[in-house]
């Protein structure tokens, strides 16, 4: 048995360094301010299905993902990593997308993509946190959803046994294929990157990457297993009015950067007395408790 899995992942700015320059006039993320990384969800989704392939010759796991260009480098990363090629969803038209035109893009992409057994994805994005895309794709879809996965057990029979982490445990369930599967971070950290793949993947691009440079076009036309698809909306048959700003009711007034800095100190000696009185004053102030 072999496997067409499909691994939606996302390019997100790097939270840890937001500043003032973080949002446009209009709302948006100003990604160009912001070091851009793998979501991290996405990487532990992305193990889950080289997991799968190392489990069963013949499987195929395509990177699907939406933004600029430079996006790219998320196809490449998990080419890197194990996986078999990768598509960048790129058009003016898709920027601003909330999870709602996010979501249609991707479910437009993916029936492009055609057959498919699996979709896998990481629980959310830490540039938004909303959880929303994976399982907005899966009712585009018409097709089921397994949240909060942990470990892909097994697939069999035409049947997925997913172990899901929640906040009161653990527990395991099945679903018939194909379907979506969000991954939480607290699955198996993805592998490291082959060495191998890095030297023969390393050049590898989407076709406005190398559009002003006539070697590396011809470079990777000789090197067909180089080629990164690049769909625009027409490319996917995409509704323009529910793509982008236009199809996004989601609107973002403001962001604000919160520094927490501390008030007063304290200091305390490492007495059980001491620290004693210090949690009856926490807890006095509300602070804790």
């Amino acid at each position: 048995m072999s496997l067409n899995i499909i691994v939606l992942a996302k390019q997100v700015p790097d939270t840890r360094n937001v500043g003032k320059d973080a949002m446009k006039a209009d709302g948006t993320v100003n990604r160009a301010a912001l070091p851009a990384i793998f979501n991290p969800e996405d990487l532990n989704a992305l193990e889950q299905a080289l997991k799968l392939k190392d489990k069963y010759p013949g499987s195929k796991v395509t990177v699907l993902t939406m933004g600029p260009a430079r996006a790219a480098e998320i196809i490449r990363e998990g080419m890197f990593r194990g996986a078999d090629g990768g598509v960048v969803l790129s058009d003016r038209a898709f920027a601003g997308s909330d999870t709602l035109a996010t979501s249609y893009a991707l479910s437009a992409a993916i029936k492009k993509l055609g057959d498919f057994d699996l979709i896998v994805g990481g629980r959310q994005a830490i540039d938004g946190d909303t959880a929303q895309v994976g399982p907005q794709v899966a009712e585009k879809l018409g097709i089921p959803q397994i949240t909060y996965a942990e470990e892909i057990v097994d697939v069999k029979d035409g049947k997925i046994t997913v172990k899901r982490r929640l906040e009161g445990g653990v527990e395991t369930v099945s679903g018939k294929l194909p379907l979506v599967v969000t991954v939480n971070g607290s699955a198996d950290e993805c592998r490291p990157r082959n060495a191998k793949a890095v030297q023969k993947y390393k050049y590898a691009a989407v076709p406005s990457e190398v559009a002003n440079d006539e070697a590396k076009k011809v470079f990777i036309e000789k090197r067909p297993y180089l080629e990164i698809g690049e769909w625009s909306a027409v490319d996917v048959n995409a509704d323009l009015a529910q793509c982008g700003l236009a199809g996004s009711p989601t609107k973002v007034k403001s962001i604000q950067n919160v520094v927490f800095t501390a008030k007063e100190a304290r200091k305390i000696e490492n007495t059980e007395e001491e620290l004693e009185n210090l949690i009856i004053d926490l807890i006095a102030n509300h602070t804790i408790g």
